[in-house]
């Protein structure tokens, strides 16, 4: 009677009574509501297949906790299903789905709604099926990658060598450069697989989860498991697994972006579209696997997997795959062709002056060979390739998720690393502690919510409990049966409300079943606060809505106190800003709640019901508490030079406060701007003022963006973290975008090129420091080989230029090429981080990997080398004269001498006196052990001895190679030593 006497009221808008039926309804939903916390109501009305058991019976499951964990744990795959599964030929769907009804599609599958396929039968579909996962393109096969060893320009140049070699009769000579030859693919062709398995594996690094409706009951699915004719749910964030016929769409819009090259996500609907040659992006009917949904909800039924889905088709388009080229690989690779156009032009002067000195044509041809292939760092863009592979490899070990290899690289030279605050700088667990409502203060601790000052409560307020009201209605979280208990699913904001609601003996169920949703304004670019249209009786309609309390506040004219409705007068308006600033400067997030009552031929639109005026009934303050180790996370940071950005959707008030407690600044200045500005500010202001801001506040997903883009036209390379969908533009435009494994949503780890499994950001720091180390370990094996390299065509063209013959031969170039640039070179490149790593400043991204002055170290180094190996080329002239004594002695010199270079090579930084200072590189140690074992069978291996040239030696000539070598090691070290000296002079 009172529901239909108000019914009639509400025609002519009456506030008193309007109020009082709100409270009334309210009071409903919760009999025995008392602010201490009583108990919710004992009964829950039936919402379908998947509908709870009584509150009453069921245990909430707070996130975080073992249980919740274990009930969100991923279901094993059942294995009888992935075996011997039958597939149907690919090809096109047998039915054009989105020219039929949907009903259609459910006949066809034999699809029950709403309770979905038994799982009985998805077992014997998914035996016949196959599981839903996408072809993959077959990675290299061993004998391709070994094919490719033989293709280089270096192998042809030694083929050569080694057909003059078979010509001249020197058949020992063309086996033994065939050897090189061979040892040389046998380790490219190790090393190389390897970086294909990683690369493969780069893949799968992600599988996404899907919800599913089987037995009457939403559940979480692998999303190989989907089968055709599966119902599947469809909710902001998640990841469409299949193609489905969409049979219920509700505000729906889906990014197609991965499908279709069409950024703007597109709005979807149930209607039938005719036409057999409709584009995929015109097909409002359909949603694809592979696409992400962005906003609304929806169901669909499944009409294609795997292979027959729309992006199986375009997979098996691709042949085979192709390993990602890196920058760094396409600057090697240029700089390789840059070197093999100066040690042609440095070993064709050799050659000729090796002509004019009398040396006969074909011994100068293959000196020239054997020369020009020791010369050139033949295996690098292997070596960088391998090592960016290997590093991707052991970031998995420490939950980074690296995308593709590129990315490594743009982490070691990362200046600027934008955080989103919530859920990456904070624990995403939202908990309310406060409301404020009527003119009374609340504080909430766990199930409790006390006045201000209280000890204990018994009462029911009618402003506190339409506050409760209007967040739980303004909400799209869902409550999900979980093994005895229930969970809550949704935003974490949204959840914690929902919570709170329910703490408090609140029935959300039977609150929303008295006013069912009809309408949803979701939050936007131009709006920070959303609202939702619910049914009343006779007809009417209730506005519930919350978000920005300056923004809520600003469409109210009218205030609940006391059970009635009064005007808001400016006094109370200053009054409840003030309380709002009060609590955002104790670091909460506040939202503002209000509400209207309208009668049933009333506008819906927007606009109309923001200018009817609204009902403010209160403020409701949250907490997500920082993580631990933050703090110290950022002075890291800022020790390693990168700039901490903190983006956040608070008021400046609560961002000042967690900046401040974050030192998110360091020592300077805390600077914070308020996206309000954006829109009156050019993108070159905006890019200045970046450079000089710590926090952005009250921001938007476009607005990320922005700031983003504003960082990249100030020249620096930008990671930006996130986890839900409205991070997504900003995390694909970023250098490095990185997601939550755990907390984030399918969208941002589809976009991001890290994912930090874990969700902890401190493993970013370790990201950082690899792939800073990373970086520098492909420059130190880069000085090496080239440092190594051209000391060889230094001491030979010194020795042919002024007539001294010729040091070395072509077998020694070849062996010297072989112990010493292969091993050492890939052990530099596997080098540990230093130490001092993260006090470094970021590197220039534009800077070339080889600059100018390293060029000018290299040619100091690799003469001070060629020097130590003539100099005791030099005594073997006095000594024995021209001949294999004098050569013996500078090749044992020369290699020995290369192979210390390496120790030299570890640190651009720290001297040969200070590697104490370094982890031990045991692979450096193995090498460099190896390599010497080597050259001591070389020495005392007749057979070996004699192809190599090798003469016996005498102590006095043991001690002379022993100062060849080691010399040109302390004589860099000091030059070293001076170069930094000078560097770090002010």
């Amino acid at each position: 009677t009172a529901s239909t006497a108000t019914g009639n009221l509400l025609v002519r808008y009456s506030p008193e009574i309007t109020a009082l039926h709100l409270a009334a309804l309210v009071k409903r939903a919760a009999e025995d509501f008392h602010l201490q916390g009583a108990s919710p109501p004992q009964t829950l009305p039936e919402a379908g297949p998947a509908s709870l058991p009584p509150p009453a019976q069921q245990k909430p499951l707070a996130p975080g906790t073992r249980e919740a964990r274990a009930a969100n744990s991923k279901p094993s795959a059942r294995k009888s299903g992935r075996q011997a599964a039958p597939r149907p030929p690919a090809g096109r769907p047998e039915v054009i789905w989105h020219a039929r009804p949907a009903a259609a599609a459910l006949e066809k599958f034999a699809t029950p709604v709403p309770a979905g396929l038994p799982s009985e039968e998805a077992a014997k579909r998914l035996a016949t099926y196959g599981p839903n996962a996408l072809p993959q393109a077959k990675p290299r096969s061993g004998w391709s990658i070994l094919v490719e060893q033989f293709r280089s320009g270096p192998v042809a140049m030694l083929a050569g060598a080694a057909a003059v070699s078979v010509m001249t009769g020197g058949v020992a000579d063309a086996v033994a450069i065939m050897a090189v030859v061979g040892i040389n693919a046998v380790i490219g062709y190790t090393t190389e697989s390897q970086s294909e398995r990683v690369i493969h594996s780069l893949k799968n690094l992600v599988t996404p989860r899907v919800l599913a409706v089987r037995d009457g009951k939403v559940a979480e699915l692998d999303v190989q498991m989907l089968v055709p004719g599966d119902l599947i749910v469809l909710r902001p964030g998640h990841y469409v697994g299949a193609d489905a016929r969409l049979i219920e769409a509700m505000r729906l819009s889906i990014d197609e972006s991965a499908l279709t090259g069409e950024s703007m996500p597109v709005g979807k609907s149930v209607e039938c579209i005719a036409g057999e040659t409709i584009p995929i992006g015109d097909r409002t009917n359909m949603c694809y696997m592979g696409t992400l949904v962005t906003g609304g909800q929806g169901s669909a039924v499944v009409v294609a997997t795997g292979a027959a889905t729309e992006m199986g088709h375009i997979q098996q388009l691709v042949s085979e795959a192709e390993t990602p080229e890196t920058p760094m690989s396409r600057e090697l690779d240029r700089m390789g062709n840059q070197l093999v156009y100066l040690s042609g032009a440095m070993c064709g002067a050799v050659f000729l002056l090796g002509l004019l000195r009398g040396t006969g044509f074909l011994q100068m041809l293959n000196m020239a060979l054997a020369l020009a292939v020791a010369a050139i760092p033949e295996g690098l863009p292997a070596v960088a390739t391998t090592t960016l592979a290997l590093g991707i490899s052991e970031m998995r070990k420490k939950g980074v998720l690296i995308r593709h290899l590129g990315a490594i690289e743009a982490l070691g030279a990362t200046q600027v690393i934008c955080l989103d605050k919530t859920g990456t700088i904070t624990a995403n667990r939202m908990t309310v502690v406060e409301i404020y409502a009527g003119e009374s203060r609340f504080v909430c601790d766990q199930d409790v919510c006390l006045p201000s000052g209280a000890a204990t409560a018994d009462y029911f307020q009618w402003e506190a409990a339409a506050l409760l009201a209007v967040v739980a209605l303004c909400n799209e979280s869902e409550i999900i049966a979980r093994d005895g208990g229930f969970l809550v699913s949704g935003t974490p904001t949204e959840n914690a409300l929902t919570y709170l609601a329910i703490n408090q003996g609140m029935n959300i169920q039977l609150l929303k079943d008295s006013f069912p949703l009809l309408k949803m304004y979701h939050r936007a670019d131009n709006r920070n606060f959303m609202l939702s249209v619910h049914q009343m009786p006779a007809g009417a309609r209730l506005i519930a809505v919350k978000g920005s309390p300056s923004e809520v506040l600003s469409f109210c004219s009218h205030y609940l106190l006391a059970g009635e409705i009064s005007e808001l007068s400016e006094e109370k308006r200053l009054h409840m800003q003030r309380e709002n600033e009060r609590m955002a400067g104790d670091a909460l997030r506040v939202l503002g709640a209000a509400y209207r009552m309208q009668a049933a031929q009333s506008e819906d639109e927007l606009d109309d019901i923001l200018q009817a005026g609204l009902v403010w009934v209160g403020l409701v303050g949250m907490t997500d508490p920082i993580r631990e180790g933050v703090p110290a996370l950022m002075h890291r940071f800022h020790q390693a030079g990168i700039k901490t950005v903190m983006i956040t959707g608070d008021q400046s008030a609560t961002a000042y406060r967690v900046g401040k407690s974050l030192s998110l600044s360091g020592s300077g200045q805390l600077n914070i701007l308020d996206s309000s500005s954006f829109a009156s500010l050019e993108p070159e202001m905006l890019a200045s003022l970046s450079q000089q801001t710590n926090i952005f506040s009250r921001v938007s997903p476009a607005h990320k963006l922005q700031i983003v883009e504003a960082y990249q036209r100030g020249g620096k390379v930008v990671a930006m973290t996130g986890d839900g969908i409205n991070d997504g533009p900003a995390l694909k435009k970023a250098d490095i975008g990185i997601a939550m494994g755990r907390t984030g949503t399918d969208v941002a780890r589809e976009i991001a090129d890290v994912v930090l499994e874990d969700d902890e950001l401190e493993t970013m720091i370790v990201a950082v420091s690899h792939g800073r180390t990373i970086y520098l370990n492909v420059r130190k094996a880069l000085g090496f080989l080239l440092s190594t390299n051209f000391s060889e065509i230094l001491v030979s063209f010194t020795a042919t230029a002024t007539g001294l013959g010729q040091p070395l031969s072509h077998m020694q170039l070849l062996w010297i090429n072989m112990i010493t640039d292969i091993f050492p070179g890939l052990a530099l490149s596997l080098e540990p981080p230093e130490d001092d790593i993260l006090l470094r400043p970021p590197r220039d991204p534009h800077e070339p990997i080889i600059r100018r002055q390293d060029l000018k170290k290299i040619g100091v180094e690799a003469s001070i080398i060629s020097l130590g190996a003539m100099g005791s080329y030099g005594y073997g002239l006095a000594r024995y004269g021209i001949g294999p004594r004098a050569s013996s002695l500078a090749f044992l010199s020369l290699t020995c001498g290369q192979l210390l270079h390496a120790l030299h090579c570890r640190s651009e930084q720290h001297g040969l006196f200070e590697l104490g200072e370094l982890k031990r590189n045991k692979y450096l140690n193995l090498a460099l052990g190896g390599s010497f074992a080597l050259q001591l069978l070389a020495m005392f291996v007749p057979g070996l001895r004699s192809l190599l040239g090798i003469e016996r030696i005498g102590l006095v000539d043991a001690v002379v190679i022993g100062a060849g070598a080691t010399a040109p090691l302390l004589v860099n070290d000091v030059y070293k030593r001076s170069r930094r000296a000078k560097e770090t002079k002010p």
